[in-house]
């Protein structure tokens, strides 16, 4: 049972996942994405060990090869002797719930790796392609000992921009042929690109791809951070190298002084107002489900006695009034 009591002399299962516990850290991620009571509470008594991984998040188009791209990172990463844990996000499926694209499988290369952790997500119909639990997983993955985790989004376009709040470096990864660049503007991943990867650089266009890229971000102020333009073929394990150095590049301009406390403040900020967002939304639907309070405010918005914003600005008005939401 989720936030029993352990047996006397036994070690809690925060502990437990401190000291590494594969099969603990599993069990608890599983609850906090399914929101079971008290396993926010042992993320808390995590929390204050966390701060040492390297988060690196790895979006674009579907068909880029982000998952081929993240297969080699770990390859790399565990030739270092790293510990890495993935996050992949999956569409969901619309009968269960869960994720379908399945990359475990596609990783699966490294499923008996004891240093390779590997959680798939599903979004269930999160926008920005990243579930509502994935910073919680990611607290958990940094919590348990892993000196780098890799965040793979689902590559929706638009709404990829959530990785960059997550991540301390983001790579947006494009192929040539498929007019990726202009998506990419459409999307505005350019702006939160802190790597651009050409995947399948062997293709006819690639580099028209990257002067296509470069001429792009040379439009942006001049005092725009410089993003470097990679080329690679991920499955001949091509460019890779220059990938984890573009990393590691990245990561050292954030161990200065300005730029690495803006952004951990910008992701401090960003991971409260998200749970604030999302803790006063539960709050308001618990409370106007008693009464059958939501349906009542539904039928009145469907029938046009009353509009959408107002009901809105009374539901949050009475958010935090004792007793059951005026409807």
């Amino acid at each position: 049972m989720t936030g029993a009591r352990a047996p006397a002399g036994s070690p809690s299962r925060v502990e437990e996942v401190l000291a590494g516990d594969v099969a603990q850290a599993a069990r608890l991620m599983r609850d906090l994405d399914d929101q079971i009571p008290g396993a926010v509470d042992e993320l808390k008594r995590l929390y204050p060990a966390t701060g040492k991984a390297f988060v690196i998040g790895v979006t674009g188009n579907p068909g880029s090869g982000k998952s081929t791209i993240v297969d080699c990172l770990i390859g790399r990463y565990r030739e270092q002797g790293l510990r890495v844990g993935v996050v992949a996000i999956d569409p969901s499926s619309p009968f269960s719930g869960g994720a379908i694209l399945g990359d475990r499988i596609r990783m699966q290369r490294h499923a008996t790796d004891p240093g390779v952790f590997i959680r798939s997500l599903a979004t269930r119909g999160h926008l920005g392609g990243l579930s509502r639990s994935t910073q919680d997983i990611i607290t958990v993955m940094d919590a348990m000992g892993n000196d780098v985790v890799i965040v793979e989004t689902v590559g929706v376009g638009q709404d990829e921009v959530d990785v960059v709040s997550t991540a301390h470096t983001s790579v947006v990864v494009l192929v040539p042929g498929l007019g990726d660049e202009i998506q990419a503007i459409k999307a505005g991943i350019l702006e939160i690109a802190d790597l651009l990867v050409v995947n399948k650089a062997d293709r006819e266009g690639a580099d028209r791809t990257v002067a296509d890229l470069a001429m792009m971000l040379d439009l942006r102020p001049a005092e725009a951070r410089e993003i470097p333009i990679l080329k690679a073929v991920a499955t001949r394990g091509e460019g890779i190298d220059a990938l984890v150095e573009g990393l590691a590049a990245h990561r050292r301009t954030l161990d200065q002084e300005a730029e690495g406390r803006r952004r951990r403040l910008e992701r401090a900020k960003t991971r409260l107002k998200d749970l604030l967002r999302a803790m006063a939304l539960d709050q308001a639907l618990a409370r106007l489900e008693e009464g059958s309070g939501l349906a009542h405010l539904v039928q009145r918005i469907a029938e046009r006695e009353l509009d959408p914003y107002t009901a809105a600005e009374q539901v949050l008005a009475d958010l935090f009034t004792p007793g059951p939401l005026s409807t």
